[in-house]
């Protein structure tokens, strides 16, 4: 009976060792989602913020599909040069967002510089709290 009881502590450990690896997805990284998903995620939080209409939000999703490829393609030609990568990161984040800027109208121009402020400052706030403690 009490090996019975050991060896199924164990399969229930196994099995949920399994899952967690599998959630993880083919890459590794947690919660990054493919291309595909990132873009319809980030063109979905737009068009709740900036109310984009309808021919905004195909032209958005083109542009973020378009980053998120690129983004994939940069984490999976690093070859350990990070501080190459985060430039090259940088420089196709700051390039869609020129293209993202382009389609938007007055007031949304105006919302939207407003949330990116607001997200820079949360960046800032969740990185002052990982660092602060160490």
């Amino acid at each position: 009976m009490k090996k019975l009881l050991i060896i199924c502590g164990l399969l229930f450990s196994v099995i949920t060792f399994a899952q967690a690896q599998q959630d993880q997805g083919k890459d590794g990284r947690r919660g990054m989602g493919t291309p595909e998903e990132r873009a319809k995620r980030n063109t979905e939080m737009l068009t709740k913020k900036l109310n984009l209409t309808e021919d905004q939000q195909t032209k958005v999703s083109a542009i973020y599909l378009e980053q998120a490829t690129a983004m994939k393609k940069l984490r999976d030609d690093a070859s350990g040069d990070r501080d190459a990568m985060r430039a090259a990161m940088k420089k196709s984040n700051e390039e869609s967002d020129v293209k993202v800027t382009a389609l938007l109208n007055d007031d949304q121009k105006k919302a939207y510089t407003t949330w990116k402020e607001e997200r820079k400052e949360a960046m800032k706030k969740r990185a002052e709290g990982n660092g602060g403690g160490q």
